[in-house]
C-alpha cells in the first residue's frame, strides 16, 4: 500500500499534495523519440493543411490586398512568438508547453487559462480540419462515400489507434505524411504559374466601404478581418515544444525545430496565396472548399493535388491530435484536469488523453461548419498566444538570470510585437463570427470556473510543470 499523500497549501492560493512515484510511474512519456528534424516536421505538419484549404475564405472578407497585408503581420506575429517560445521551451522542457511557460510565469490561475486556451483550439482544430478531409473524400467520389460523418468517424478511430503504439512511431508516421504533403504544394506551384495573371488578383469588385479599392475592396477594416483566417497558414505549430518530454536535448532541439518549422511555412504559405489567387482569381477563389485543385482547372496537376492535398489536410489532422493529447496529459497529471486524462499505456501513450478530445471534437464536426470551426480554434489559439507572450515578457523581467540556452533576439521588444498583434486577433475573431467567437469565450470561462471551484484544491505538487514553479518561488523566497 502508498502512503496517503501528504496534503500542502500553496502560497499562491491553491493546495497540492505529493503524489506516491506510482502516480508519476503510470504517467511517464517515452523520451528520446525525436530529434530537431522530427520536430521540424511535426511543426509543419501541424500547419500544413492551413496550405491546402481555409485561408482562402479570408479573401471575401478583406480581398487579395486585405489577406496580404494581414498575412504578412501575421507571419511576423508567428515569427516573434516562435522566437520567443524557442527560449522558453530551451529553459522549461516539459510536456505542458505553453501551460508550463505560463504557470511558470503567471501563477496556477495563468498556467491554466493557458494550458485551457491551447487546450480549445487543439480539440477544436481536428474538427474543422475533419469537415475538410469529408470535402476532399467527398469530391474524390472515395469508395462511393457521400456522407461526411463516416470519414469523420473513420479518420478519428485510425489516427487515435496509431497514436495509442506510441509517440516514436506516431512522428515517423506524420513525418512521412507531412513530406509527401510538401511534394504536393511543389506539384501545385509548377502548374500553377503557368496559369498565373495578376489581373485576377483583385477581382473582388470595390464596396463603398472606407479605403476601398481593388486592393482593398472591403476596406481598411477588410484587413483586421481576415486576420484569423491568415493564422490559418500557421495555426498550431507553437505545439512543437509539446512535445519536449520526448525529444532528445530537448533545450536544443526542440528550438531548432520550431523555428525551422516556421521558415518553411513562410514560404510555403506565401507560394499557395500568390498562385492559386493569380490562378484562378480571387472572386471565385473566396468561397472555394478545395482550393488549390480548383486553381488548376481541369488537369492532370489538379488530380495528383487533389489526392495529395487529402494527405496534407490528414497530417494536421494526425498531428495536431498528438498535440491535443500532450496539452491534456500534462494539464492532466498536474491535477488541473481530470488526474485519469494522463494514464499511459505500455507504449507510454496518453489513452484517455488522446480519447476524449477526440470524441468531443468527433461530435463538433457533425454539428459545425468548417469555417465556423476554424474561427473557434483561432479565438483559443489567439487567447493562448497573449498568455504565452506574457509569460515570456514576466520571466525575462523576474527571472533575468534563469539558464536559457536559447534566448529570443530583440528580447521583450520582439515578444511585445507578438503581444499586441495577437491581442488584435482576439478581437478580430468577434468581428468575423461573433456566435462562435462568444461561444468559445463561454467554454474558456466555464472551464475556469471548474479550476476555481474544483482542480485548484487537487493539484500535484511534484508533476514536473509544479515543480518548475516551486523552484522558481523558492529561489525568489531565498532573495
Amino acid at each position: 500500500m502508498t502512503a496517503e499523500p501528504q496534503r500542502t497549501v500553496h502560497h499562491d492560493g491553491v493546495d497540492e499534495s505529493f503524489e506516491s512515484d506510482a502516480y508519476l510511474a503510470k504517467r511517464t512519456l517515452r523520451s528520446g523519440s525525436a530529434g530537431w528534424v522530427l520536430l521540424a516536421g511535426l511543426g509543419v505538419s501541424y500547419v500544413i493543411s492551413g496550405d491546402y484549404a481555409g485561408w482562402n475564405n479570408g479573401l471575401a472578407q478583406g480581398g487579395f490586398g486585405g489577406l496580404a497585408i494581414a498575412s504578412v503581420v501575421i507571419a511576423g506575429m508567428y515569427l516573434a512568438m516562435v522566437l520567443g517560445m524557442a527560449e522558453m521551451s530551451s529553459a522549461l522542457p516539459a510536456a505542458g508547453g505553453g501551460y508550463t511557460f505560463a504557470r511558470r510565469a503567471l501563477g496556477p490561475w495563468g498556467g491554466f487559462a493557458t494550458g485551457t486556451a491551447i487546450l480549445i483550439e487543439y480539440t477544436i482544430a481536428p474538427a474543422a480540419i475533419a469537415t475538410f478531409i469529408g470535402g476532399y473524400v467527398q469530391s474524390l467520389n472515395l469508395f462511393g462515400i457521400t456522407d461526411g460523418w463516416w470519414v469523420y468517424l473513420f479518420v478519428y478511430a485510425l489516427f487515435i489507434g496509431i497514436h495509442l503504439t506510441g509517440a516514436g512511431e506516431a512522428l515517423k508516421a506524420m513525418f512521412v505524411i507531412t513530406a509527401i504533403a510538401l511534394v504536393g504544394l511543389v506539384v501545385f506551384a509548377v502548374a500553377a504559374i503557368g496559369r498565373f495573371d495578376a489581373s485576377k488578383l483583385t477581382d473582388i469588385a470595390a464596396t463603398d466601404a472606407a479605403g476601398a479599392s481593388s486592393w482593398l475592396p472591403h476596406g481598411y477594416l477588410g484587413i483586421w478581418a481576415a486576420l484569423p483566417f491568415a493564422i490559418w497558414f500557421f495555426l498550431a505549430i507553437e505545439g512543437v515544444p509539446l512535445a519536449a518530454e520526448e525529444a532528445r536535448e530537448p533545450e536544443k532541439n526542440v528550438p531548432r525545430g520550431i523555428i525551422v518549422a516556421m521558415l518553411i511555412l513562410i514560404v510555403t504559405g506565401a507560394t499557395v496565396f500568390l498562385l492559386a489567387t493569380g490562378a484562378l482569381g480571387a472572386n471565385a477563389l473566396s468561397d472555394s472548399g478545395n482550393p488549390l485543385v480548383e486553381a488548376l482547372g481541369d488537369s492532370g496537376a489538379a488530380k495528383v493535388v487533389n489526392y495529395i492535398g487529402l494527405a496534407g489536410l490528414v497530417a494536421s489532422f494526425f498531428s495536431i491530435m498528438y498535440a491535443y493529447s500532450r496539452q491534456t496529459f500534462a494539464l492532466s497529471r498536474a491535477g488541473y484536469l481530470p488526474k485519469n486524462l494522463s494514464i499511459t499505456n505500455a507504449r507510454k501513450a496518453p489513452v484517455l488523453a488522446l480519447i476524449v478530445p477526440g470524441v468531443i471534437g468527433f461530435i463538433l464536426s457533425l454539428i459545425g461548419e468548417g469555417a465556423t470551426l476554424l474561427n473557434m480554434a483561432v479565438f483559443g489559439a489567439a487567447v493562448s498566444y497573449v498568455l504565452m507572450m506574457v509569460s515570456h515578457i514576466v520571466l525575462r523581467r523576474r527571472e533575468p538570470d534563469m539558464p536559457r540556452p536559447y534566448r529570443t533576439p530583440g528580447g521583450v521588444v520582439t515578444t511585445s510585437f507578438a503581444l499586441i498583434v495577437a491581442c488584435i486577433a482576439v478581437v478580430a475573431t468577434f468581428l468575423v463570427d461573433p456566435f462562435a467567437a462568444g461561444l468559445t469565450l463561454a467554454a474558456f470561462a466555464a472551464f475556469l470556473v471548474y479550476f476555481g471551484v474544483y482542480s485548484r484544491h487537487h493539484l500535484v505538487a511534484n508533476s514536473p510543470d509544479e515543480e518548475f514553479a516551486a523552484l522558481a518561488d523558492a529561489e525568489r523566497d531565498l532573495k
